[in-house]
């Protein structure tokens, strides 16, 4: 049963604290995947380990990095005399934008662990600029491109005139 009323707002201290615990969770996730990774790699494929792979593995290193990085700044708690001021943004709000962050990383995750088993698994890290083209043309191009024109404002000094001139073409033909 879904409760009743309206969902109770979070104080700053638990956003701080739960951003904190986010991060964390995020940060042991990367370093997770990373250490089995490369020791898989090193113990059982070094001879394969090519070009293509150390430039995926950079990329996903960067997309690990730019992720985090973003996070912690939109997370970020700002204290004053050991007081708390600003709790930061909420890492853990539904349709944020560090829900889409948290995807990515988790994306980047999957397909680095999936990409042992076979290299075209790094097509997968293609989904995330499918998704952002979606979401772009979904969020903002599509409703500006598809919305009707605007209704043009005449007065109705102009609209009888044009009614006449249209009687009068009338009239001719």
């Amino acid at each position: 049963m879904a409760p009743k009323g309206k969902q109770g707002t979070k104080g700053k201290k638990q956003i701080a604290e739960e951003n904190k615990a986010t991060l964390n969770f995020y940060f042991y996730i990367i370093s997770g995947v990373n250490a089995v990774y490369y020791a898989i790699w090193y113990l059982l494929f070094w001879e394969s380990f090519s070009t293509g792979a150390i430039i995926m593995s950079t990329i996903s290193a960067v997309i690990y990095f730019a992720s985090m990085q973003f996070m912690q700044s939109m997370g970020r708690a700002r204290y004053h005399d050991g007081q708390l001021v600003d709790a930061g943004v909420d890492l853990n709000m539904e349709s944020g934008m560090a829900e889409h962050l948290k995807d990515l990383i988790l994306l980047t995750a999957i397909t680095q662990s999936c990409s042992l088993v076979s290299n075209y698994f790094w097509l997968l890290l293609l989904l995330a600029p499918g998704r952002a083209l979606y979401m772009l043309w979904v969020n903002i191009l599509g409703p500006w491109f598809m919305s009707p024109p605007p209704e043009e404002q005449v007065d109705e000094k102009k609209q009888r005139k044009m009614e006449r001139k249209m009687k009068r073409q009338q009239v001719i033909r």
